[in-house]
């Protein structure tokens, strides 16, 4: 595996052990607390985040990816908790699912980071690009997830 490649899926570890640090001693009352101004809980953002990193990976290459029934109606883009009709994971099941998360993606596409696809809307062709954007939204999503912890003054 060429260097590169080594450091993006470094990167894709890295991210998420500072998300799972994030959550950490949190039980799944915190999770599902939606404070004030808000429209998600850290319930929603984590299961967003593993979501979203399949979608778009299916959606370069249009594969299908295994996501757990309901993951689009509870996580996807402009999904709410206010919104869902069904319970949705707890946090043991999140955190589980989110720790494995980087190994599989790492298993599955390790010799296919650099395979062209034709490119999405946003320009993106190989899989390595998807990562990237990827790894950058949970970025994004981490700062939601520390906000959140800090207004339920954890």
């Amino acid at each position: 595996m060429e260097k590169r490649h080594r450091v993006l899926f470094q990167q894709l570890e890295d991210y998420r052990q500072e998300t799972l640090k994030a959550i950490a001693g949190l039980t799944d009352e915190d999770a599902n607390i939606i404070p004030d101004g808000f429209s998600n809980n850290i319930l929603w953002n984590l299961g967003h985040i593993y979501l979203d990193q399949y979608l778009w990976i299916a959606h370069l290459t249009k594969e299908t990816i295994p996501i757990p029934l309901g993951f689009n109606e509870w996580f996807n883009f402009g999904t709410k908790p206010a919104d869902w009709d069904t319970p949705p994971p707890n946090l043991e099941v999140l955190v589980t699912l989110l720790q494995e998360q980087p190994q599989k993606i790492q298993a599955a596409y390790k010799d296919r980071l650099e395979e062209e696809f034709p490119a999405t809307e946003s320009g993106m062709h190989t899989i390595a690009q998807v990562l990237v954007r990827t790894i950058f939204h949970e970025g994004v999503h981490l700062a939601s997830l520390n906000t959140i912890r800090r207004f339920l003054g954890k």
